[in-house]
């Protein structure tokens, strides 16, 4: 009596929804949410204290060109971070194992595609809308090459790697942007920076500083493993902590007293009084970390990143509610 095998029930293969869903998340992830947002921010801040500059009313044109600059950035953007992960893939799988090149999610061809194209697009995209956001974007992919690949590779010397962080985004960024928008709603090509474009330059400026030390503590393993020299390594990690709550305070107070006697053109009670609270803020968060603990340096790494999100939303509101 012949006996009849049970039929294997065929395996469920993904549907394109969920492979597509799947691979955007892997890109989301590749592009470092928390630069991204830091990027968008700074677009629409520099652009909302332009406007306030120069009392010009908002047009659909404004709009579209406050878009084409905004993907220009981003695209910018993806082309730095991407690069570094590209060069990165063996510290990131001790450091970063969830991002796409590590965890196996993206192969090295699809990453140097995306890396490719973003950054042919940032050059083109702002080729196209004007000399100041030409030049902000090829000097930030310029600095974000050399940070990231050899035979430079600036990240080695944890100088050289502050330097270009807070360099971009505190200089570069700040004054390329207000700049390019002044170019476009004034009409003029006069380089013309106000007092409160250089007080909001000079405090990411140094802001950023506290961020490019900070982000090395978690990383402690993966450097020392593949020889890349930071702060962190140097001095150990609750000294570079110390730093950068000092420099934090620092940057704060600044605005504190900056805001109250020498800035004109925004309003002092709110500058103050919002910069009062995310000062505290960041004092009472850092008293809970726990310096032996990766995750809860991240999660204190990612809090302070919310706080400089945060600064791109106050400084525009107050030259506005000035």
């Amino acid at each position: 009596m012949s006996q009849i095998s049970p039929t294997k029930s065929p395996v469920p293969q993904p549907n394109f929804l969920q492979q597509y869903t799947t691979w955007l998340y892997a890109f989301w992830k590749f592009c470092r949410p928390h630069t991204i947002i830091g990027t968008s921010l700074s677009v629409l801040g520099l652009y909302a204290i332009a406007l306030a500059e120069s009392s010009t009313s908002f047009s659909s044109i404004q709009l579209i060109q406050l878009f084409g600059t905004w993907i220009a950035c981003l695209c910018g953007n993806v082309y730095i971070v991407g690069l570094n992960q590209l060069e990165d893939v063996e510290i990131d799988q001790i450091n970063k194992p969830h991002l796409p090149l590590a965890a196996g999610e993206f192969s090295r061809l699809q990453a140097q595609v995306i890396v490719g194209v973003t950054g042919v697009l940032a050059l083109l995209l702002a080729w196209l809308q004007g000399s100041f956001l030409l030049a902000m974007v090829s000097i930030s992919l310029a600095i974000g090459t050399a940070y990231s690949l050899p035979p430079i590779r600036l990240k080695r010397f944890p100088f050289w790697a502050a330097v270009c962080i807070f360099g971009v985004r505190g200089v570069i960024v700040n004054l390329g942007l207000f700049l390019h928008f002044n170019q476009k709603l004034q009409n003029s090509d006069e380089i013309v920076v106000p007092p409160e474009v250089w007080a909001l330059t000079l405090f990411v400026l140094v802001f950023t500083f506290a961020i490019a030390i900070l982000k090395d503590i978690p990383d402690m393993e993966g450097d020392r493993q593949y020889n890349i020299t930071t702060f962190t390594i140097k001095l150990g990690s609750q000294a570079v902590f110390n730093l950068a709550r000092w420099v934090l305070t620092v940057c704060y107070l600044g605005v504190l007293v900056g805001g109250g006697l020498y800035l004109p053109s925004v309003n002092p009670i709110f500058l103050i009084v919002t910069h009062a609270i995310a000062l505290g803020l960041m004092w009472w968060r850092s008293m809970s970390v726990d310096l032996q603990d990766k995750s809860a340096i991240a999660q204190y790494y990612q809090f302070i990143w919310k706080l400089f999100f945060l600064e791109y939303l106050i400084f525009p509101a107050a030259c506005l509610m000035a």
